[in-house]
């Protein structure tokens, strides 16, 4: 971890929101301003034998569910999430030297949302989730490019819909750590955890 930034303070119980998606939210806002690719986001699901995997994705939003992300239905996650529709999440701002941890149960987004976040893409990156098998092997360099000038032809012009196997999902949280690097490795700690219909919140040890 990176050394402690002064002008970061130690992080206290009454510095925290009682909601810790809110919490989130808020220091989400200031990594984007102050860290390269503050969205990317580390994501562990489990395979058909219970093994974990890992994997980088992009946090495509934060409201009150939860945590949002995209991807192919048909990809290794893909497959894992639907066996076993829970996952574990991290978000780690090293020029904050901040640190989010969040797990909880998973379920894709509605169609509408999926749509509407596919249609923002990039044209190029429409195309790619088009053409793209996602996780199965592939020959080449030169298959894949192929399968995009395929697709391409396809559409002659039009603009690329979202297909059916791709789309978002939905990580709601039961449990989120906020971490905060400090001095000497004395780390600043605090674990939300479901309590009903609110949160207990508790300081963890370094």
């Amino acid at each position: 971890m990176s050394p402690r930034r002064p002008d970061i303070a130690p992080l206290r119980r009454e510095d925290l929101d009682d909601d810790p998606i809110r919490q989130v939210a808020a220091w989400l806002e200031r990594a984007l301003a102050e860290a390269p690719l503050a969205e990317a986001m580390a994501l562990a699901t489990l395979d058909e034998r219970g093994r974990p995997d890992a994997r980088m994705v992009l946090l495509k939003g934060i409201d009150e569910r939860g945590f949002r992300f995209f991807t192919h239905y048909d990809s290794a996650k893909g497959h894992q999430l639907a066996a076993t529709p829970a996952a574990a999440v991290i978000l780690y701002w090293r020029e904050l030297d901040r640190q989010v941890r969040a797990r909880g149960t998973v379920e894709r987004l509605p169609a509408a949302e999926s749509d509407a976040y596919f249609a923002s893409r990039p044209h190029d990156a429409r195309v790619g989730a088009m053409a793209s098998p996602q996780s199965e092997p592939i020959g080449s360099r030169e298959e894949l490019e192929r399968r995009v000038a395929e697709v391409e032809q396809l559409l002659a012009g039009a603009e690329p819909e979202r297909p059916s196997t791709w789309g978002g999902y939905l990580l709601r949280p039961d449990e989120v750590e906020l971490w905060q690097g400090q001095e000497a490795r004395l780390h600043d700690r605090f674990r939300y955890t479901r309590d009903g219909d609110g949160w207990r919140i508790e300081r963890l040890a370094p």
